[in-house]
């Protein structure tokens, strides 16, 4: 399963290879600077917005790929009702949503490196 983890100065997408094909694309990487955001949700699926293009979708099962609506893209690997949104600005996406069994762990360990400490290793 799809997991956050911040590498350096990075927040990365962890994709398994099955994973990459059902999202035809490879695991994101943003530079942590672009995140403005970073929040737990119990909804995941009330998250997303717009329509798929491309990946794999179906509803209440798997949400795993590129979603789009007017204005924005978000890329998302969801199969739980809870997971992690994070909000991005000067990114190529606008957010990523994760699913997590435990949201509130991912959340600070991707928040603490931008607090300037040291990086805890995989979010989740």
């Amino acid at each position: 399963m799809a997991h956050l983890t911040v590498e350096g100065e990075d927040l990365v997408v962890r994709l398994s290879p099955i994973e990459v094909a059902g999202a035809f694309h490879r695991s994101p990487r943003v530079p942590l600077r672009c995140v403005t955001s970073v929040e737990p949700s119990d909804l995941m699926w009330g998250e997303l917005r717009g329509f798929r293009a491309p990946g794999t979708g179906l509803p209440r099962v798997i949400a795993l790929g590129t979603w789009r609506s007017a204005g924005h893209k978000d890329f998302v690997a969801v199969y739980k009702t809870t997971g992690v949104v994070v909000t991005l600005e000067d990114s190529e996406w606008s957010r990523l949503l994760v699913s997590s069994a435990d949201p509130d762990a991912v959340c600070t360990r991707i928040r603490r490196p931008r607090r300037g400490q040291p990086s805890a290793g995989p979010a989740e």
